[in-house]
């Protein structure tokens, strides 16, 4: 049986990018966003306000994505995918936080911070997990999905 956890935990460090997925009055929309993570598998990433997924977050906070990195064709495809809510964050810890991650994760500056304090520029968005999935092999003959029901946060 799979460690479905470890799996999640071990493959989305493999990419610095997701998916993201929004919706709009039944219309979707996905974008890449580069993220950040916590200990407790919130994704964490940087947008302006006026992109078009931060204002469908604005007024539906309910997103899903996936992490996957490119695999050439004969290769087994491996993924992972989640459903939770996204939310901008408001200057305080959690935004603190955010800023850990990306700054250890992905280089993010103090200027970055300071930044977030002007709604015109990028901001703190996290995203709090409710499910996880993995695709892939996993040692079987054909690819498979597992879920991990998730909120911990």
């Amino acid at each position: 049986m799979i460690d479905i956890e470890k799996a999640v935990r071990e493959y989305i460090d493999k990419t610095v990018y997701l998916s993201l997925a929004t919706v709009k009055d039944n219309a979707p929309w996905v974008c890449e966003v580069h993220f950040a993570y916590d200990e407790e598998l919130n994704l964490y990433f940087l947008s302006l306000k006026s992109r078009r997924h931060s204002q469908e977050i604005a007024e539906n906070p309910k997103v899903a994505g996936d992490i996957i990195d490119k695999y050439t064709l004969g290769q087994a495809p491996v993924g992972v995918y989640f459903e939770g809510t996204a939310k901008l964050l408001e200057p305080g810890p959690e935004q603190n936080k955010a800023f850990e991650c990306m700054k250890s994760r992905l280089g993010a500056r103090e200027q970055d911070l300071k930044d977030a304090a002007d709604e015109n520029k990028h901001q703190f968005y996290k995203i709090s997990v409710r499910n996880w999935y993995v695709f892939g092999k996993f040692n079987q003959p054909s690819g498979q999905k597992y879920k991990l029901e998730w909120n911990k946060s």
